[in-house]
């Protein structure tokens, strides 16, 4: 049963029910409008959900409304335009199945949320973007009745992401739910009222990218798992005692499995946070002094994965209130990164000449378009010559090809141009861990703030030469 702070909640939307919403009312209006968002598609600013009162705002405060459990809210709006039909055949959307028309329109499929599980279903949907990844627990062959809990839950993620890619309905997650919770234990945290706790999605993220790291089998022969090779990097770590200058250098290299982006008053963009949290002053002791010293610890990237994660470090815990707050300042990420400023000099000079190149192709495919779009306006729609602008980019492919540094070509699953372009999104909406809501994007911009951010290495292999035939 839930408490005077969570209520369940029914929504009729589009001759749809929608049964057993739980409600937290501490929270705005906007957190229960992304709620029904993960559930029907509808944008928040698109819902229009009738109260007491007039339409629910965003902001309005759901703990004044006098709402009784059981509440059965009405709500119009519309997930977005319906598909155009194909020259082929006309088929009306009203005459196709939920699945079929998810799948028209390209829309993913959905997990359902199983009682504050949006922290899990968002990391699942934003890991589900790596193609080696998915591919590779394929090849899995373990099965959910092992002795050993995290093999069960990899075996059940093999099983849950087929199910998704087969499925045009929404998916119930429930099995590997139950498989993440024998693992790790806190993620069943119930409240005094016997409901399942909301959860931190990068715990739930770390967790199940280190069990992966330990379960699945190798990408190929010769390498490492798909975590190993295609989502963990190097730093070169360099320790200087500020109090002993003559005391030895320490650098060493470790794994990392993303990077942190600090948020202070003063960082306004991604880039600004990653490089604050590279450079840091820490307390150890020093053997030359004989006792506690502060020391500079400097990180820098000494390799770079196919697919980067960076996580902002929004959550704190106050001790005052005892409670994990949230920072709500919004900060800026951009839909390409050069990682190259996170590098060791030793790998941006490796990097700047495949940077270069690749700025001159972007450059080149930019005239390119440009020169189909006016050959379109003009109803110049085929040609004969090849255009200068279609040689510029076949000349600037090769050139990028030759470029790229050898060694790093060779490391399966690393970056070898250092740019990145933005794959998936996981946001948080409320003001603590412990609520609020989860969702996770596929390359899309969000209307609250970034929790974790996943890049991809941007493509630099060999594209087929250009059709002289304008678009």
């Amino acid at each position: 049963m839930a408490s005077t702070h969570h209520l369940i909640f029914n929504v009729k939307w589009s001759g749809k029910k929608f049964d057993d919403i739980e409600v937290n009312l501490d929270e705005p209006a906007l957190v229960f409008k992304a709620q029904l968002f993960a559930l029907t598609g509808v944008e928040p600013d698109r819902q229009k959900i009738i109260a007491k009162g007039g339409m629910l705002k965003d902001d309005t405060d759901m703990s004044k409304l006098g709402l009784k459990p059981g509440h059965n809210f009405m709500m119009m709006g519309t997930a977005g335009e319906l598909p155009k039909a194909p020259e082929k055949k006309t088929l009306f959307a009203e005459d196709m199945t939920e699945a079929s028309l998810n799948k028209a329109m390209d829309i993913p499929v959905g997990l359902m949320n199983l009682g504050n599980t949006c922290y899990m279903n968002a990391t699942l949907q934003c890991l589900r973007v790596i193609p080696e990844l998915i591919e590779d627990l394929q090849k899995y062959a373990g099965s959910t009745d092992n002795l050993d809990a995290g093999s069960n839950m990899t075996a059940s993620l093999r099983d849950l992401y087929r199910q998704l890619n087969a499925s045009g309905h929404g998916v119930m997650p429930a099995g590997f739910l139950t498989y993440l919770r024998r693992a790790f234990p806190q993620f069943s945290q119930q409240g005094r009222d016997g409901v399942w706790m909301q959860q931190d999605a990068e715990e739930c993220w770390s967790q199940l990218i280190s069990t992966l790291k330990s379960k699945m089998p190798p990408h190929t022969e010769g390498t490492q798992n798909v975590i190993s090779q295609f989502m963990q990097g190097e730093f070169t770590t360099t320790l200087k005692c500020d109090e002993a200058p003559e005391e030895e250098v320490v650098v060493t290299k470790e794994p990392f499995a993303k990077l942190d982006c600090h948020i202070s008053r003063d960082v306004n963009y991604l880039h600004n946070g990653i490089l604050e949290s590279l450079d840091q002053k820490i307390e150890k002791n020093s053997a030359t002094l004989g006792r506690s010293a502060v020391y500079s610890k400097s990180q820098r990237i000494s390799r770079l994965p196919a697919y980067l994660t960076v996580n902002f470090v929004r959550f704190f815990w106050k001790a005052d209130e005892r409670v994990k707050a949230k920072i709500l300042r919004k900060v800026k990420f951009p839909f390409e990164l050069d990682a190259s400023q996170f590098c060791t000099p030793e790998l941006q000079s490796r990097l700047t000449n495949t940077k270069t190149k690749l700025n001159e192709l972007d450059s080149a495919e930019t005239a390119l378009k440009r020169r189909k779009r006016l050959d379109k306006e003009g109803g110049r729609m085929e040609v004969d010559e090849v255009s200068e602008e279609q040689k510029a980019v076949q000349t600037a492919q090769e050139a990028l090809e030759a470029s790229l540094d050898p060694e790093l070509v060779q490391d399966i699953g690393s970056n070898p141009s250092g740019q990145y372009e933005l794959a998936a999104v996981l946001t948080h909406i409320g003001r603590t861990a412990d609520s609020g809501h989860y969702i996770g994007w596929a390359k899309k911009g969000d209307f609250h703030v970034a929790y974790l951010a996943l890049y991809r290495a941007r493509s630099f292999k060999a594209k087929p030469a250009p059709s002289n035939e304008a678009k």
